[in-house]
């Protein structure tokens, strides 16, 4: 299930035996976390009543153990289990490669859980976390594997990555609730500024809270100032200098993204959704952000006005030959950065250095 709908749920009912919280996103998972403390224990239980555990550190039989025990402090408990995947079995199979793990064939914890889930202790509710893995992608074989292991616990709730839509969506609500007078192409920016990462869009919302105090609309100098690593404002500066064919500029803004601690396959991934938004628009002869907009939304492909002036903004500093040029280096920077141990700097500069040859 979804957070919204786990949300849902113990609002309307009391709270299941067992979750599985599993997915990398922490901002809506601290947002079900508390929402479920504070729906499975009355407030005078949850000091006592909040019992954490790390099966990093401990086995599940343990926490098993735990949760059938009787508290003195309180007769509702919320057991919180982190690092979840901990509790897999781990051996080694002829047919695995060195260092592989495959789930070994009993080991009884798995068999353990389904009986505890058939006779739960009443008062007690227990969540597993495992927030180390992807939904999708090279780890969706496994998470994949986690829920089959925890396969008894019927209510998984899933903590994906936020798409760009939903990331906006969010940036729009929380700066409502906040009273920050934030317009839609600003709070884009903003999205993009932090990777769409859902704390970071709620701390960035929180500090143009008490920057602007309500009482006048957020400015891009605003944003500017408070994220001064912002993706957007470092990445278009590259696109500027690579389709100007000023290698010198485009070297010193990847030292910056370097020093500043980008994440170097992300900027290169962003760089590669706008080159081809670009190279679609130039295919179709568009020119102006409001022929963009209403392109991609035929198309399917909803996009903000930010992100059409953007895609404006690149056609005008690409030739329509060196975008195409730029689309197949940054394929082949794409391949090079999955590499075994790629130095993520050089495949960048190399980037760079062949796609601003005279």
């Amino acid at each position: 299930m979804s957070p919204e709908q786990f949300l849902s749920e113990i609002e309307q009912r009391t709270p299941a035996p067992a979750y599985l919280f599993i997915g990398p996103e922490a901002y809506f998972r601290r947002i079900c976390r508390q929402a479920l403390l504070e729906r499975a224990l009355p407030p005078e239980q949850r000091e006592a009543g909040f019992i954490r555990h790390d099966l990093a550190e401990i086995s599940l039989a343990e926490v098993l153990d735990d949760a059938r025990s009787m508290s003195l402090f309180s007769s509702s408990r919320l057991i919180y289990v982190a690092s979840a995947e901990a509790a897999l079995p781990r051996g080694r199979s002829s047919s695995t490669e060195e260092g592989d793990e495959t789930t070994a064939p009993k080991d009884g914890a798995a068999e353990m859980l389904a009986v505890w889930m058939s006779r739960p202790v009443p008062g007690v509710v227990l969540v597993f976390d495992c927030s180390r893995y992807e939904l999708e992608g090279e780890d969706k074989a496994k998470t994949d594997r986690v829920r089959k292991f925890y396969a008894a616990i019927t209510k998984q709730v899933e903590f994906g990555r936020l798409d760009d839509q939903s990331a906006l969506r969010l940036a729009l609500a929380l700066a409502k609730s906040k009273g920050v007078q934030l317009g839609r192409d600003l709070a884009a920016m903003l999205v993009e500024s932090v990777a769409g990462d859902a704390c970071r869009i709620d701390s960035e919302i929180e500090k143009l809270s008490l920057l602007t105090g309500g009482q006048r609309p957020v400015t891009q100098d605003d944003i500017l100032a408070l994220t001064p690593d912002a993706r957007a404002a470092n990445i278009f500066g590259l696109v500027g200098a690579l389709g100007r064919g000023d290698r010198r500029r485009a070297l010193e803004i990847l030292d910056t993204l370097v020093r500043e601690g980008e994440y170097l396959p992300l900027a290169l991934s962003f760089l590669a959704t706008q080159c081809r938004l670009a190279l679609t628009a130039a295919e179709a002869n568009l020119r102006s952000p409001s022929q963009i907009e209403a392109h991609f939304r035929r198309l399917g492909t909803p996009i903000w006005r930010a992100r059409a002036e953007q895609v404006a903004q690149t056609l005008a500093a690409f030739p329509k030959g060196r975008l195409k040029r730029a689309v197949q280096l940054i394929y082949q920077a794409d391949k090079a950065l999955r590499d075994t141990r790629p130095d993520d700097r050089l495949v960048m500069e190399r980037f760079v250095l062949e796609l601003t040859e005279r």
